[in-house]
């Protein structure tokens, strides 16, 4: 595996502690030494809410009022390793506000491992979309085979509790589900995570049980990239063939395995502005959010550069909503616990630049 690239300052100190919403690998830091670091960082949002850890947030305005889909991070005692058996998440919590900076409410459990029939463990980054009255909550959760498969619940109010189906979403994998309906209402799901999320061990729509554990072995070929698929009418099923999120750089060339800086890694979203199509993504292992615009919600993409800065953490995973004509950044990072697995979602201001990039967030000020 590739070493991981320096980054520099506050974030360094703390991404080197291991993994993040989804993923892993990285050396290990003393949690002194990270909670040290927390008191001297100067953050530029602070946490929406304390009296549970939670990261990964995807924020939608439902009914003119903005909901959370968060994972709900525990402290499971289970040692950090490169599976990252650490984020051993049991259930989803969703939160709710009536406007930015108001008071967050916790609706409580929403969705439960041990509701679903087909799950073994981990309920990672999940997702939320709605249609005809029903509000549909997507979750990657690991299937009785250990294997990462994206699963679909139902209910009729956006805080749930969500009702499961009886089987994961057919031809679905990895990780990160990310939900982006268009102006006529097609619905895309944008999904996969590389290393724990195990999207480097499927090729042609089947796993590799001995596959790599990372991507690393092909530094000069096309990265890895995330996946996209029309969702049905019924948004229980998709409705064609999975592709490939081609990314290309500048030069129309594919962004390259050893591109860390510019790579997909996990943690998909989609939002349009301008008539554009805009593929954000972290870069995991390099800890940078980046975006990339197209013309059509399958791409290609053109990358157009960093817009976040690390965070203090291993990585982040963020979600991008317009909330009464401004936009905002959804994220977390570990402020509360110092500890990588233990984060808290986060809130701030989002611009788009007079040539369409989204403008630089640096997430501790300096």
């Amino acid at each position: 595996m590739k070493n991981i690239k320096k980054v520099s300052g506050l974030a360094l100190l703390v991404t080197l502690a291991v993994t993040s919403s989804c993923q892993q690998n990285a050396k290990k830091t003393s949690t002194a030494e990270m909670a040290d670091t927390s008191k001297k960082a100067k953050y530029l949002s602070q946490p929406l809410i304390s009296e549970i850890y939670t990261a990964d947030p995807s924020a939608h305005v439902f009914n003119g009022k903005i909901y959370i889909y968060p994972s709900h991070d525990i402290d499971s005692g289970i040692p950090e390793n490169d599976n990252g058996d650490h984020f051993a998440m049991k259930d989803y919590h969703i939160l709710s506000m009536d406007s930015i900076n108001g008071k967050v409410s916790d609706h409580g459990v929403a969705l439960s491992v041990k509701d679903i029939p087909w799950a073994g463990r981990q309920l990672w980054a999940p997702d939320a979309a709605f249609k005809n009255g029903t509000y549909y909550l997507y979750f990657p959760v690991k299937d009785k085979q250990d294997v990462f498969r994206i699963g679909v619940a139902t209910a009729k109010d956006p805080a749930g509790p969500f009702k499961a189906e009886p089987k994961p979403i057919e031809g679905s994998y990895s990780i990160d589900p990310a939900v982006f309906t268009d102006a006529d209402g097609s619905k895309y799901m944008y999904f996969g995570g590389i290393w724990g999320g195990q999207l480097q061990r499927w090729n042609n729509g089947k796993y590799d049980a001995n596959g790599s554990k990372t991507d690393s072995q092909k530094e000069n070929e096309p990265a890895l990239t995330a996946k996209v698929a029309k969702l049905s009418k019924d948004m229980l099923t998709f409705d064609g063939a999975v592709k490939d999120v081609v990314i290309l750089d500048q030069n129309g060339k594919p962004l390259l395995t050893k591109d860390h800086d510019k790579r997909f890694f996990e943690g998909a979203w989609m939002h349009k502005y301008n008539g554009k199509y805009y593929f954000t993504y972290s870069t995991g292992d390099t800890h940078f959010l980046a975006s990339a615009i197209g013309d059509s919600p399958f791409g290609p993409f053109k990358y157009q550069g960093t817009f976040m800065n690390p965070v203090q953490g291993w990585t982040t995973h963020h979600s991008i909503v317009e909330v009464k004509g401004k936009w905002y950044i959804f994220y977390h990072d570990t402020q509360l616990s110092g500890k990588t697995h233990l984060r808290n979602v986060k809130v701030t201001e989002l611009t788009h630049n007079a040539d369409g990039t989204i403008a630089l967030i640096e997430p501790i000020k300096k």
